[in-house]
């Protein structure tokens, strides 16, 4: 499959799932003449795009032991639950920001559609026509995932050091940083367990929050093709496949 055909498939993708997980979408922005014309003008623009942030295949971050982590999906989005003192230790600015929750959940996303209050058509184009920027949302979670995330859906991997210190490496690339080193906070959350920063990368077809969640896997030493996971079901459907071989830590008796 060349490029070309992929972008389109992963266009296609994203824009039907959008639909469906949009109640305020007005449905004629999505009739075949305008879905044709949109993905071919989006086409030429997203060609040349960067996949930032990166498979992470190396990392000097230090981790005893495994650790158990979660997926969680959350309508059209997936994200990552972690322990906080590993992540917390590259990035001060969060102990700063939550101080000491046990769990963090992030999530990397379109700025503007992942911020706003309301979705409209207009984001939701403008999300997959155009390459946008991205911010990542961080969330102080209080008590365990499996608690917590009772009305969504939820699985368990448990990782070695090393693949849960490529996971971490991950999530803390996927942050933009200045000339300092410090993290830039965007939109102020109405909750005050989460806040908004400006990502790394830009956000388009074949570069989606889903896609996002796969890189991360992938860091983490799964084997799944980050390519191919546009949508929210996707990534949730291969760990649910895979859950035999990626299933929780055992805690000791």
């Amino acid at each position: 499959m060349n490029k070309k055909t992929e972008i389109r498939r992963g266009q296609k993708i994203i824009f039907q799932d959008l639909v469906k997980s949009s109640s305020q979408v007005q449905r004629k922005w999505f009739s075949a003449p305008c879905l044709l014309i949109v993905l071919t003008l989006s086409l030429f623009i997203v060609s040349a795009c960067s996949t930032k942030p990166h498979v992470l295949k190396q990392t000097e971050i230090g981790v005893p032991g495994s650790r158990e982590i979660y997926v969680v999906r959350q309508g059209w989005h997936t994200g990552f639950v972690v322990p906080s003192s590993t992540i917390q230790t590259q990035l001060p600015q969060l102990y700063e920001r939550f101080g000491d929750t046990p769990y963090m959940a992030f999530g990397w996303g379109d700025k503007e559609y992942y911020q706003a209050e309301q979705i409209t058509s207009g984001l939701t184009v403008k999300a997959i026509l155009w390459p946008t920027e991205s911010v990542m949302k961080v969330v102080a979670i209080p008590e365990r995932p499996d608690i917590h995330f009772t009305e969504n859906d939820l699985e368990a991997l448990c990782l070695d050091s090393k693949q849960y210190a490529l996971l971490i490496g991950f999530i803390e690339n996927s942050f933009y940083k200045d000339s300092d080193g410090k993290l830039k906070k965007s939109k102020n959350s109405s909750d005050r367990n989460s806040q908004f920063y400006s990502g790394e990368g830009q956000y388009y077809s074949m570069n989606t929050c889903n896609n996002w969640t796969a890189k991360g896997l992938k860091s983490a030493g799964l084997n799944i093709s980050p390519n191919f996971k546009q949508t929210a079901g996707s990534v949730m459907g291969y760990l649910s496949r895979h859950r035999d071989v990626y299933r929780g830590c055992v805690s000791p008796d």
